[in-house]
């Protein structure tokens, strides 16, 4: 006897919507707990699957106010911004507008002038993949001289000399996280692109994907989290300057998730050029990273991730390309522990 094709797809169709139910509860129900242990922190989560999303949120934007945080509040992904960033670096690959093997000498501003044994040594995968060997700005130093904004001091001028000063490379070739890296190379999209970076992400990612309510510079908005340091105080948001492309932007679990729903569909630009970040560039015993991407293989199952910390928030973004799922989790406080275990129970449990 044959089964009628229509029996079929509505058979199919409940199939994928229970199986999308059973993955939705489970992902409420570990973030419920995790809230329940930790109520003094606002979760906001975003999931997609198969063209399918889901958003659970716990907290408010803040001790003073009743509203609720939601899909649609603010929150700071700081570093994520790193791989939007890389993303528009594989977008000018594509356009032949560089290559990652070139040299970063002649696509730097006129202010930078390497010592001549750093010449011709840096590619611009090296700095998209934290291998530059190039100093980083000291956040500790900074943070004593401003806790709320510590970027305040980091200026055109003083991240050329930082540069211009550099005599050698000491860890050239090994893995050290690098704000001043990312830093060049929004400068070196300024360069090629004659356009300023906030411009450049906004035309080339935000746009397009339209991330309508995520954010640069201004972000004087009702539905803004208020962020926390670990412990426990008001934290401002970064008001970033020189080193925007480290950490500029400000969004939500909606338009983080709509740039998944981008990344994953390999007919868009921005999905064709994160096939681009997703190689390997480097590779030692503890870590595989992209371009700003953190790549995990785990029993057959490749995830890349990237997270974001600032003072005071703390935020991860995670999707497996094969299983065609993508996450987000924004929290209204500095605490990466709490975040990096909100996501391994989310992937080790409702995601295997």
């Amino acid at each position: 006897m044959k089964t009628p094709f229509k029996f079929l797809a509505t058979l199919l169709l409940i199939s994928n919507f229970a199986f999308g139910q059973s993955i939705t509860k489970k992902i409420d129900s570990i973030v419920n707990a995790n809230y329940k242990k930790n109520p003094d922190v606002g979760i906001s989560v975003g999931f997609i699957k198969n063209d399918e999303e889901f958003y659970t949120a716990y907290g408010k934007l803040n001790v003073q106010s009743q509203a609720e945080i939601n899909k649609n509040s603010i929150f700071e992904i700081a570093s994520i911004t790193k791989i939007l960033t890389s993303n528009l670096i594989a977008q000018a690959v594509m356009e032949h507008k560089i290559k990652l093997d070139d040299y970063i000498d002649g696509f730097l501003p006129k202010a930078y002038v390497l010592q001549q044994n750093l010449k011709n040594k840096i590619k611009i995968s090296d700095l998209a993949s934290h291998q530059s060997g190039l100093p980083d700005i000291d956040f500790a130093k900074l943070i004593a001289l401003d806790s709320q904004q510590p970027i305040n001091s980091v200026t055109d001028k003083s991240l050329a000399t930082l540069i211009n000063n550099c005599s050698e490379l000491i860890d050239y070739g090994k893995y050290r996280y690098s704000t001043v890296g990312y830093t060049l190379l929004g400068q070196i999209l300024e360069v090629i692109y004659n356009k300023p970076y906030e411009v450049l992400i906004r035309e080339k990612m935000l746009t397009p994907l339209k991330m309508a309510h995520t954010l640069t510079k201004d972000f004087d908005v009702k539905n803004l989290t208020t962020g926390h340091n670990p412990n426990g105080g008001v934290q401002e948001f970064f008001k970033w300057n020189v080193t925007a492309p480290a950490g500029l932007v400000k969004s939500n679990a909606a338009d983080m998730v709509k740039f998944l729903r981008g990344v994953l569909n390999n007919e868009t630009t921005v999905g064709k050029a994160a096939l681009l970040t997703e190689k390997i560039y480097y590779k030692d015993e503890k870590r595989e990273m992209g371009l700003g991407t953190n790549i995990v293989t785990d029993n057959g199952n490749t995830l890349y991730m990237k997270s974001g910390d600032s003072m005071g928030q703390s935020s991860i973004i995670c999707y497996n390309r094969a299983k065609n799922w993508g996450i987000i989790i924004l929290l209204d406080q500095r605490n990466s522990k709490m975040r990096n275990s909100l996501l391994n129970e989310i992937t080790e449990t409702a995601l295997k």
